[in-house]
């Protein structure tokens, strides 16, 4: 799981519309993905995703047309796995990051899920924060998981996303976020 997010503006950011990936999106969510990473998935492993993986479901989220994020999930059975999300630098600090992430949320529960999990960089607190708003909790910890500098990577896990504290939670947090 990668996440980059950042400190919350107060201005009023325009509108997020959020849509499911197509492969026109790619060179865009490829640019947002190497100003936002120091390692980078390939262009064919959104293509693969898109394409050919059947438990992955990917979105971006648009600003006047133009893609400033994205984010991806898998759901197997009632599991769900937040496999990527990421918003351009330039637009980061506007909830967007957070709007997404109730968005995969969202979808995933729509699918079927009951549990959600990530990795997150143990140096990203910021998007720790964020995880632990949306009742995500750190598990455990994988020892020198990001390749490019050996960093460990907390494993965070929420569950019972459709019981009613949950979907209670997630409605309040939707609120403050509107």
């Amino acid at each position: 799981m990668k996440a980059e997010l950042s400190h919350v503006s107060s201005e009023r950011p325009e509108p997020l519309d959020i849509v499911p990936m197509v492969h026109a999106d790619i060179t865009d969510v490829l640019a947002i993905e190497r100003a936002s990473f120091v390692t980078t998935w390939p262009a064919d492993a959104f293509y693969n995703e898109l394409h050919t993986n059947k438990l992955a479901h990917y979105y971006v989220g648009r600003v006047g047309g133009k893609v400033v994020g994205y984010g991806g999930i898998w759901v197997i059975f009632e599991d769900s796995h937040i496999t990527t999300i990421a918003v351009d630098p330039s637009m980061r600090g506007r909830r967007y990051g957070e709007t997404l992430l109730l968005y995969l949320l969202d979808q995933a529960i729509e699918r079927g899920a009951s549990w959600m999990t990530l990795e997150v960089r143990e140096s990203n607190v910021s998007a720790q924060q964020l995880y632990r708003k949306y009742g995500f909790t750190t598990v455990t910890t994988r020892k020198g998981y990001y390749s490019d500098n050996n960093e460990n990577a907390l494993v965070m896990w929420a569950g019972n996303l459709r019981g009613d504290l949950f979907r209670a939670r997630l409605e309040a947090l939707r609120a403050r976020l509107a």
